[in-house]
């Protein structure tokens, strides 16, 4: 083990300063040149490619690592990251990647490392998860959730190392979103030389807790419930970050967060208390930012058991729910109400209402049709957490518990802490849950595949265990179709389907809010994935 003991943590004025119990009892600079952001959770790992949690993403994505291209949402196209170049060959079935040269790998107390970045920690990273043989595919439990669901597992059929600087991907067939997938969060960059050296220790686990990656920080030490702290990479092939030290304080309780930014405890927070918004805008010192979240928040139904494996229960438990109150007691008024499975700011939109209007009678009709005209018990799992999607899903589940009362339904709500929520809830030990989605790229197809498909089903991540080989095959032929007017038209028969046979309700497509102190500038709230604080600085004439 390389962490190091966190003895106290002191806000004084607002400089936060971060105490460790360091081998020669020396106190660390105070983070006059750093950040404290107050985290929602803990990350599960820190290594995005095991999981889809968006606590982990924010925690470890952007901050440790890089991928071999990025999505620019402004200009809307991909930029070059690792790789500098690519092309595509062979009508759509195989990409050349040309590498950047001479990116710095992270030094820390348990890794040196002798080169920098190349071919083969490209075939690393891809090949952990593509090969099952691979020595470390099984390690951290083998599940690779978001490349199992978004298809990417059986789309690559090989990655070739051609030279030092320059890897072929080899695929079975075209497909429309291979960029836009290669391009998320997930898809980070691993160091060969670290994950070699830590097989001949034995100890081949430490590569998702002792991480070692290209990015702008490097991580110094994480403490369950309490502290993750991270220093700048000095060598970062970009540009050297501007503060020095980031550090993540966990503060599960929206009220503690909302406090300790007023304090000054925190610079920065996320998902800020809808209630609280106005009363923060008034504060000099702390400014709100929020941005357009292509993100979907739904009710999921486990169709595996019954009676969720009846289309006309599901039907009825959709009309069941007052949704537009939903929008206005949770969201205050702050979210769209979703009309589908893709928000408005899908290309692949479609204005033509799709999802199912507030209507308890027909709930109650279309209950007796499927054989319950005196209602049945449920459950429904709500989140711990605060969600960009979900702002408060314990008090979304109380006025949907209401609201299925009405029809004869009595549901209990049941939740857990973060992680253990989401392992039991990739068992599938939950009758329904209230979850969502936030899009990692720009395709249609990532509201889709990587949530409903079958494969998504295996992987853990459709959280309605619903596998239909039909929709599955209506997404084969929007993904190998190139002309944007038909994938369009695809999608929103895909989109109709799924609203026809209901695994899930539609409820809101919401903004992402985050609060920070003035002087704090540059904390990136990308439109797609997670977190980014290589561009954060701290003024100087800010007001404090």
């Amino acid at each position: 083990m390389f962490l190091k003991p966190v003895c106290l943590l002191t806000a004084v004025t607002s400089v936060f300063i971060l105490s460790a119990c360091s081998d020669n009892n020396q106190l660390p600079a105070p983070l006059s040149e750093g950040l404290v952001y107050c985290s929602e959770g803990n990350p599960e790992s820190f290594n995005p490619q095991l999981g889809t949690s968006g606590t982990t993403v924010d925690a470890t994505s952007a901050q440790l690592y890089d991928r071999l291209i990025d999505y620019d949402a402004e200009q809307q196209q991909f930029i070059p990251a690792l790789a500098t170049q690519w092309q595509a060959f062979d009508q759509g079935t195989r990409y050349r990647f040309k590498l950047r040269q001479q990116v710095a790998f992270h030094q820390t107390a348990w890794f040196q490392p002798s080169r920098p970045f190349n071919a083969d920690d490209v075939l690393f990273s891809f090949n952990r998860w593509l090969n099952e043989q691979h020595p470390y595919h099984n390690v951290g439990g083998g599940r690779y959730p978001f490349f199992r669901s978004s298809g990417l597992m059986r789309l690559i059929k090989r990655v070739e190392r051609v030279d030092d600087h320059t890897v072929d991907f080899w695929l079975n067939q075209a497909d429309s979103s291979f960029l836009a997938n290669l391009a998320t969060d997930f898809n980070v960059i691993l160091a060969a030389e670290y994950g070699a050296q830590l097989l001949a220790q034995g100890t081949p686990s430490d590569i998702d807790r002792l991480p070692i990656g290209t990015g702008p920080f490097v991580f110094d030490e994480f403490r369950k419930d309490f502290v993750i702290r991270y220093r700048n990479h000095p060598d970062y092939w970009r540009s050297q970050p501007h503060i020095t030290q980031l550090v993540y304080v966990i503060t599960p309780n929206a009220n503690k967060r909302m406090l300790k930014l007023l304090t000054g405890e925190c610079d920065v927070i996320p998902y800020p208390l809808i209630d609280e918004l106005a009363q923060l805008d008034t504060q000099a010192e702390i400014e709100v930012a929020s941005a357009v979240n292509p993100s979907l928040s739904f009710w999921a139904f486990n169709t595996k058991r019954p009676p969720f494996d009846n289309p006309l229960v599901r039907q009825a438990l959709a009309h069941a729910i007052n949704r537009p109150a939903i929008i206005q007691n949770i969201y205050g008024g702050k979210a769209r109400l979703a009309s589908g499975m893709l928000p408005e700011t899908s290309w692949a939109y479609s204005a033509e209402p799709q999802a199912y209007p507030y209507d308890p009678a027909k709930a109650i009709e279309l209950l007796q049709q499927a054989g319950y005209p005196n209602g049945f018990s449920m459950n429904i799992w709500a989140m711990p957490v605060q969600r960009a999607y979900n702002p408060n899903a314990q008090r979304m589940s109380e006025l949907m518990q209401a609201d299925l009362a009405r029809i004869g339904v009595q549901a209990d709500i049941i939740s857990y802490e973060w992680n253990t929520f989401r392992q039991r809830l990739a068992r599938g030990e939950h009758d329904s849950v209230l979850i969502g989605w936030v899009a990692d790229n720009a395709d249609p197809d990532n509201f889709f595949r990587p949530i409903l498909s079958c494969a998504a089903t295996r992987s853990g991540n459709n959280r309605t265990q619903w596998c239909d080989p039909e929709f599955d095959q209506l997404l084969v032929e929007a993904i190998t179709e190139t002309e944007p007017q038909q994938r369009k038209q695809l999608y929103q028969r895909i989109e109709n389907y799924v609203m026809q046979q209901a695994p899930l309700v539609p409820i809101a497509n919401s903004l992402r809010f985050q609060a920070h102190r003035a002087d704090i500038q540059g904390v990136e709230l990308p439109p797609y994935g997670g977190l980014s604080f290589r561009k954060a600085r701290r003024l100087t004439d800010a007001p404090l």
